[in-house]
């Protein structure tokens, strides 16, 4: 894994830029922005529309095909010829899904971890990409088709972001023809921008939560948050809600305009019988049933986390590394036992429980549902007389947005036994099915299985302890909010999102309560479920701050001294050797300190360039107050005078000798480690590897690729401003995929050429210093969205640098442990 680019790096053509501009370009600059903001909303509700529209048709027709299967075959005896007919439809969709992802990798399982890790600053390999939305969206429409214990929300997320990185770019990889001239925003901080508010828009989509999307995208995603971006992010998620709405709403009741289905998912109103004086949605006394919920909530999310931990780490060992159609198997296996296992327990398990009485007398509360049908349409009586329904079937045998909503409104009771059963079937096939190689979606599974949970213990406290005032659909809410907080971890946008898809804000208190509990229980244990997946893998991603005790680490104990760096001036062949021979994406620029340096800018006019630079870019009192001096019209004083007549005389070259001829010839170089019949042990002393270096700035590997690659350098015959000179657009010509060091044609270019790095460089990166507290350092890089820290000692020495690798958890115990030793 890669870092990518957050800081900006202000060099003479990104300078060029900032002089051109002013006040009316910059606004031109902002109104593109929200236009572009815009688009990413309406383009990700879009995205939402297809993915809801294909899964309700393909889920209508396989269960249109099923139940009347069923129903004949109840008469006839021929309940497996419907098992087969339900086994083809899920097994078909199923391995169309694994097809998708075997396409592109990445498509599988939700994104979030993906997205997590990449606006924490980590590049991973093909997470935006064109191909990697077509199949994420294609594919979890299958997936869900195919009858899994999957959501399409997760995934909608991921597909938001991948749009927010793609659009604003007009251009892909994989539609090359494809080509706009539009040089603005090429860069990693502003593809941040966009990422941050695709996601943000996935999450209003998914949930109709334009403030839970938006928050979701500031406490799971970014590191780097402003009050500009934050209000970017809002409307990109209205905008994604509003077309969603209003296409959904035109399209399932033919009223354009009147925006009745806010998001993919939504919970209804939670709204008493007007019959029942005695109900109250929730009371004082159910805060703490509320609490305990939550404690539960956290155990089982906790060992929900852990069992799909071991299942991750059993795929990774025996899984992942067989061919590829093993993974499709695996697929198909977990298709066929969820088929089969839904079959059976609807059939089998199933207890027929009378109707409730307000079925007919047209209650609100059972009238509403995202769905052309209401609640009561949905319930299956399979098997059962007239007038009674089965309820397990009426879970299993719905789509889950459906059998949720069953949950949260049906007033007619399900049985103690049946929750049980399908709480305890849901929990261990969504863990089994989290982690297999489809697209899948993980927060509808867990609020079904919550709401169960919260269900059942309604039914317990009305049954069994008589209190008759509880609103089933509160604790069905409140399980569902204390499970899947106990699952994910999340706290404040979960809590905004639930809110928002309940449309009830006196649900505020409790969900928040809930999730806290249920947060700081399952933390007990272990990790969010998303966090997990990111360990697993690999990444190495930053948390919002280190321990406490890592403030007894410095700086110097963490940082890496054993640098490659470059000269200011440096041939040609110099670049490629460093190029080739290392693979870090930054190099420090430095001047050697020596006491001999005058006699060293006799011989060699490379040689006497970089020491040329070194001083006239050390700020003296002198220099400093001599320009001051002319500025205003009036001389320094003699004393002054002499000092500043002193400074430029040193920097007047004498007459050339050919003093580093011998220098040259042993390849006198600062990278004793590129050429392997030079041992740095037996040639190199300590003082020679590590000798002193002024730190000028910092230059990235993609920059000097792209020098390379445009024949940017000049002879050592000729003055360095003879050099060409490119412009901002021309470096960033080739983002996001700059050549590659090793696929350049430099056969037109003299080894012996010299390139000047000085006016590419970023002459004012953030430094620290050798003494500073780890803790400083990791706020400065994490909140900065830095990949290099050089450590810069007090005489202006490159000592060390520091990249995201020197700051994640393992390394830094590691660290800690040799400072526990050495003390």
């Amino acid at each position: 894994f890669q870092s990518l680019d957050y800081d900006r790096c202000i060099n003479d053509p990104y300078l060029e830029i900032l002089e051109s501009m002013d006040n009316k370009k910059a606004q031109r600059y902002e109104a593109v922005k929200w236009v572009l903001v815009f688009a990413i909303g309406v383009c990700t509700g879009l995205v939402g529309l297809f993915v809801d529209f294909f899964v309700r048709l393909f889920t209508q027709l396989k269960f249109q095909v099923v139940q009347s299967s069923v129903e004949e075959c109840t008469e006839k005896g021929c309940l497996a010829l419907s098992l087969l007919e339900l086994l083809g439809f899920n097994l078909t969709f199923v391995f169309l899904a694994s097809l998708l992802v075997l396409i592109q990798p990445v498509a599988a399982g939700s994104g979030i971890p993906e997205i997590k890790c990449y606006l924490n600053g980590v590049k991973v390999p093909g997470v935006v990409r064109l191909r990697t939305v077509v199949c994420k969206a294609t594919g979890v429409l299958f997936s869900v088709a195919g009858g899994l214990f999957v959501g399409k929300e997760g995934p909608m997320i991921h597909s938001g972001a991948v749009v927010g990185a793609g659009l604003p770019q007009f251009q892909s990889i994989s539609l090359r023809k494809i080509q706009f001239n539009f040089p603005y925003f090429r860069s990693d901080r502003d593809k941040r921008d966009f990422v941050s508010a695709g996601a943000a828009a996935g999450v209003a989509a998914a949930f109709g939560a334009p403030i839970g999307g938006t928050l979701f995208s500031l406490e799971e995603g970014s590191s780097f948050w402003n009050q500009g971006l934050t209000w970017k992010v809002l409307f990109c998620s209205m905008a994604a809600t509003f077309t969603l709405n209003f296409f959904r709403s035109g399209i399932q009741f033919g009223s354009w305009g009147s925006f009745q289905l806010p998001g993919l998912l939504n919970f209804g109103e939670f709204k008493c019988s007007e019959s029942d004086k005695k109900c109250h949605l929730w009371t004082a006394v159910d805060l703490g049933f509320f609490i305990l919920m939550g404690i539960v909530g956290g155990l089982l999310g906790a060992t929900f986390n852990c069992l799909n931990k071991r299942l991750a780490k059993y795929r990774m060992r025996n899984v992942h590394p067989k061919p590829k159609l093993v993974r499709v198997l695996e697929s198909l296996l977990v298709s066929l036992t969820t088929t089969v296992v839904v079959f059976v327990a609807s059939m089998v398990l199933g207890e027929c429980r009378q109707m409730s009485s307000s079925r007919h007398s047209g209650n609100d509360t059972l009238s509403l549902q995202d769905v052309s049908e209401d609640v009561n349409s949905s319930i299956k009586t399979f098997f059962c007389p007239n007038e009674t329904y089965n309820d397990m079937a009426t879970l299993f045998f719905n789509p889950q947005e459906s059998a949720i909503l069953q949950l949260f409104h049906q007033e007619g009771t399900f049985s103690p036994v049946t929750l049980s059963l399908f709480f305890l079937l849901y929990f261990l096939l969504s863990c089994w099915t989290y982690g297999i190689s489809v697209p899948s979606g993980l927060f509808v599974p867990s609020l079904l299985c919550g709401a169960a949970f919260g269900r059942l213990v309604a039914n317990l406290l009305k049954s069994y302890i008589g209190l008759d005032h509880i609103y089933s659909g509160t604790f069905a809410l409140i399980g569902a909010a204390a499970f899947l907080g106990g699952v994910v971890r999340m706290t404040i946008s979960l809590t905004v999102i639930l809110i928002e898809s309940t449309n009830e804000i006196t649900y505020g208190l409790p969900i928040m309560i809930t999730l806290m509990v249920a947060k700081w229980t399952g933390d007990f244990f272990n990790k969010g479920i998303y966090d997990i997946h990111v360990n697993l893998r690999g990444v190495p991603l930053l948390e919002w701050e280190t321990g406490v005790e890592m403030d007894k680490l410095r700086a110097s104990d963490i940082m890496e001294p054993n640098l490659t760096y470059v000269y200011p001036h440096t041939r040609i062949q110099s670049l490629v050797s460093i190029l080739r021979t290392t693979v870090h994406h930054a190099f420090p620029v430095v001047t050697e300190n020596r006491g001999n340096e005058r006699e060293f800018m006799k011989g060699n006019q490379l040689i006497s360039n970089n020491i040329k630079f070194k001083k006239s870019s050390i700020l003296t009192r002198a220099g400093e107050q001599r320009k001051r001096s002319q500025s205003m019209k009036s001389y320094p004083s003699s004393e002054l005078r002499n000092m500043c007549d002193e400074h430029i005389a040193t920097e007047e070259p004498p007459e050339k000798e050919d003093l580093l001829q011998q220098m040259l010839e042993r390849r006198y170089t600062p990278y004793p480690n590129l050429y392997p019949d030079q041992s740095p042990s037996e040639e190199w002393t300590m003082e020679e590897r590590f000798r002193p270096l002024t730190f000028h700035g910092l230059i990235l590997r993609s920059q000097l690729v792209t020098l390379l690659d445009r024949g940017v350098c000049y002879s050592e015959s000729q003055s360095s401003a003879s050099q060409p000179r490119l412009s901002h657009a021309e470096m960033s010509e080739d983002y996001p995929r700059y050549p590659d060091i090793h696929d350049l044609d430099l056969t037109l270019l003299n080894p012996r050429m010299i390139v000047d790095v000085t006016p590419y460089m970023n002459p004012s990166p953030f430094t620290v210093s050798p003494n500073t507290h780890v803790s400083q350092v990791f706020n400065l890089f994490r909140t900065m969205g830095l990949r290099h820290l050089p450590v810069v000692n007090a005489v202006g020495e490159v000592v060390g640098i520091i990249t995201r690798h020197n700051l994640t958890h393992e390394f830094l115990q590691a660290r800690l442990r040799q400072h526990y030793q050495t003390i």
